[in-house]
């Protein structure tokens, strides 16, 4: 709850209330004073998204000057394109850079490995301690999502006294969290730096649809393929979709996509009967379409094939699920 009373300070420094963010993340202000109280990661993901928005700074009142919403998509886009993490993390630090001089991160390596350190430019008063794990986080985040793989740290430093609430850093940062050091860091083994990156321009649009995750919690491989595949076969003039048509469309062989997919622990026909069931029951419950209309829109080529797969889904034909109102 340390972290969100920090938001609520940004709230304060804008002059505006900071109601509509903690109740929609459904923190009560009984909550918000105790000492000893906790929040889950949905709701730091939900609080952060609304005040980012709502204050129009992703930055969260630390720094002198807004960075408006989009800020760190533009961080992200201007390191994307990098050949491995090594220059992906100097573009992160040369571009953070042009935004504000309040901190400056710079990468530094020597022959036991890597570290990102951040110099503390001004004083960043009662925002320090936020400011300065969170922007590890961002950089750490980023950098596991970009090469595809949970980065562990050697270790992670901090230059201000353990807080009341030091055991929550183990659940962000994969590394031993040390306390009264010189800057905040954190170290990389030797032989991460070279890692290539391995997203693509429409990998880092959707990913930065939904980008806080990979602030709020540690890196697990993600399922990036499975939510493409979703979004293509969600989109009604794809309908009927193959894997073939699919593939094409996603810029991949036939064979890459089940393999990749099957490494994802799916398969294009459990990705693709899973959206026609989303979208049969949501039609279902909101219209009055006949269902020997609804099949068609659904991808279906007769009605008896709809039925019979649309039981399978839910354990009820279509009509009985219209009338159950589930």
């Amino acid at each position: 709850m340390a972290f969100v009373r920090t938001i609520v300070l940004a709230y304060e420094k804008y002059g505006i209330s900071p109601n509509h963010a903690l109740a929609a993340a459904g923190i009560t202000p009984a909550q918000l004073r105790r000492p000893d109280a906790r929040i889950d990661a949905e709701q730091m993901e939900t609080i952060s998204a609304a005040a980012m928005q709502e204050l129009d700074d992703e930055a969260l009142g630390w720094f002198s000057r807004r960075l408006p919403w989009g800020t760190y998509g533009l961080l992200c886009r201007a390191s994307r394109g990098s050949p491995n993490l090594r220059v992906a993390l100097k573009r992160w630090c040369r571009h953070h850079a042009l935004l504000t001089d309040d901190i400056e991160l710079r990468l530094e390596e020597d022959e036991r490995g890597a570290r990102l350190a951040i110099r503390e430019r001004r004083d960043l008063g009662e925002m320090r301690e936020f400011c300065l794990l969170t922007s590890l986080r961002y950089v750490h985040g980023f950098a596991c999502w970009l090469v595809d793989s949970q980065l562990p740290l050697e270790e992670v430093t901090f230059p201000f006294p353990p807080p009341p609430h030091a055991s929550a850093y183990e659940f962000l940062f994969p590394g031993p969290s040390h306390f009264d050091q010189s800057v905040a860091s954190m170290v990389f083994g030797p032989g991460y730096l070279d890692l290539p990156t391995k997203r693509d321009e429409p990998a880092l649009d959707m990913m930065l649809k939904r980008a806080l995750p990979l602030t709020v919690r540690q890196y697990r491989r993600d399922r990036l393929l499975v939510e493409r595949v979703r979004a293509y076969l969600a989109e009604p003039s794809h309908q009927p979709a193959t894997a073939e048509a699919t593939a094409s469309a996603l810029h991949l062989s036939l064979r890459s996509l089940h393999r990749q997919l099957a490494n994802e622990g799916a398969s294009f026909q459990a990705i693709k009967d899973q959206v026609r069931f989303e979208r049969a029951a949501d039609l279902l419950r909101r219209t009055d379409i006949p269902i020997k209309q609804l099949v068609r829109t659904i991808g279906f080529t007769n009605e008896k094939s709809f039925a019979r797969a649309f039981k399978d889904w839910s354990g009820k034909s279509p009509s009985s699920f219209r009338t159950s109102g589930e």
